[in-house]
């Protein structure tokens, strides 16, 4: 592979496996191998990112975070800063699996405690993310698991598991939930009564209520033999979620997500009982990858970004970005949030009006994604969002991108595809190519203001919205 080809794959790779990467960033990675790019993002040696003392300095109300708004100001943070983008990156695909929302939960720092989870167990064997996601204060809340007791069970946690987070619709009977709700009973949350009197004695402020924990409450856990998914024991939540993670609906349904989140977008999950994978060819080797490595969702990964079909450029801007990953990807761009700044408030506001409040889904089956994310107010809001950033040089990122275009310019090179280099080594169409070099033409000698008009288009190109 050509340097030039190696870097278009790298380009590629960084919008899925990240929020995309700067020219500075792929002439780094474009020294090491394509494998080896891969190997670094799954095993980051650098996980830093911002730092928590910088946010606590300058924003003491996300340290309680007791609004709707806070962990998801935290939160992206640490998407625009971190040097581990695929961590982020999969702690928002499981985000999207595993929705939890503020209106139910009414705990930011709870919410903020289940994305740090998924952050640290999200690129583990999935059984053990589905035993940590079954411990979640957050989740407990969320499907009712405290209300699940011996003798009288809660079937909520239970069919969500097996419904919407391993195995899908149609793969269990109403049977396996009821026994799956009985070998989660006594998986609850502790400290409640010491929270509700901090709340009720106003005592929250400045730095938020105390986080709940887990705790299993051995004297209400039903210890009887159970029937599931074809086996019989005195099953408990992890032997639920083992004979879960062994059965092949849960590989596939899986690897589908991972196919509609890094590949190209699927049709809709409610959908997916009806309508076949785009290619189920894929599929079947994720799966195969799953059950080799004993449910890694690691080598999975690892599998799918080193395919061809991954690599195909039929595939190659083949997804919409979601508001975070769009939001997410300008901020690393433009530089703004350099340190902790006010505007975090805005832009996590513009993610909203784009139709994706993060820890606050619209229902336990999260968003729909691709094309859904793209209606006519939610389009005027994201090209606007990228064009006002990319296009602003009181921005440090987008003043180094003008200078870097301006210098290289002054020797003769194309304009429009410095610009496009900038931009993370954005491939266009020829339409657009036409009209950044029509806005060069008419420009009697390109300026800075001229390379902020090239990067306001390409912000607003189709290209651009999609990865």
């Amino acid at each position: 592979m050509s340097e030039k080809e190696n870097r278009r794959m790298l380009a590629h790779l960084m919008r899925r496996a990240g929020f995309g990467a700067t020219s500075k960033e792929l002439d780094g990675l474009s020294k090491m191998s394509y494998a080896s790019v891969v190997d670094t993002l799954l095993d980051p040696p650098d996980r830093s990112w911002m730092g928590e003392h910088l946010i606590r300095r300058f924003h003491h109300e996300q340290s309680g975070m007791m609004s709707a708004f806070g962990p998801s100001e935290y939160w992206l943070y640490q998407m625009v800063t971190t040097k581990a983008p695929l961590v982020e990156k999969m702690t928002l695909f499981w985000h999207g699996i595993f929705a939890t929302g503020y209106p139910k939960v009414i705990h930011g720092k709870v919410l903020s405690n289940q994305i740090a989870m998924f952050r640290k167990h999200g690129l583990s064997e999935l059984h053990e993310l589905l035993i940590e996601l079954s411990k979640d204060p957050a989740m407990i809340v969320w499907l009712d698991n405290q209300e699940n007791h011996y003798g009288a069970i809660n079937e909520n946690y239970g069919r969500e598991l097996l419904e919407l987070f391993s195995m899908g619709v149609g793969n269990y009977s109403e049977d396996d939930i009821k026994e799956a709700a009985r070998a989660f009973t006594g998986w609850s949350i502790g400290n409640t009564e010491y929270m509700v009197l901090r709340s009720d004695r106003d005592s929250d402020m400045p730095y938020g209520r105390i986080a709940w924990h887990f705790e299993f409450k051995e004297d209400d856990h039903d210890y009887g033999k159970k029937t599931f998914l074809g086996k019989t024991g005195d099953f408990d939540g992890v032997d639920i979620v083992e004979i879960i993670c062994d059965q092949e609906a849960t590989a596939n349904y899986i690897a589908r997500h991972m196919y509609n989140f890094f590949v190209r977008d699927e049709v809709p999950v409610p959908s997916w009982n009806e309508i076949p994978a785009i290619d189920q060819e894929a599929i079947d080797i994720l799966k195969k990858a799953y059950f080799q490595n004993n449910h890694s969702i690691k080598e999975m990964l690892r599998t799918l970004f080193n395919s061809d079909f991954f690599k195909d450029e039929v595939t190659w801007y083949k997804r919409m970005k979601s508001p975070a990953e769009l939001v997410a990807g300008v901020l690393r761009l433009s530089g703004q949030l350099d340190r902790p700044r006010r505007d975090i408030i805005e832009h996590t506001m513009k993610m909203t009006f784009m139709g994706q409040h993060l820890t606050n889904p619209p229902s336990v089956e999260g968003w729909h994604e691709g094309e859904e994310w793209i209606e006519t107010g939610a389009l005027v809001e994201r090209v606007n969002f990228a064009a006002e950033q990319l296009g602003n040089l009181k921005m440090p990122g987008v003043t180094a991108m003008v200078d870097n275009v301006l210098s290289k310019a002054a020797s003769g090179q194309n304009i429009p595809e410095l610009c496009l280099l900038q931009m993370g080594n954005l491939e266009v169409e020829d339409s657009i190519k036409l009209i950044l070099q029509e806005t060069v033409e008419k420009s009697e000698e390109p300026d800075r203001s001229t390379i902020e008009d090239l990067f306001r288009i390409i912000a607003a190109s189709p290209e651009y919205q999609r990865c």
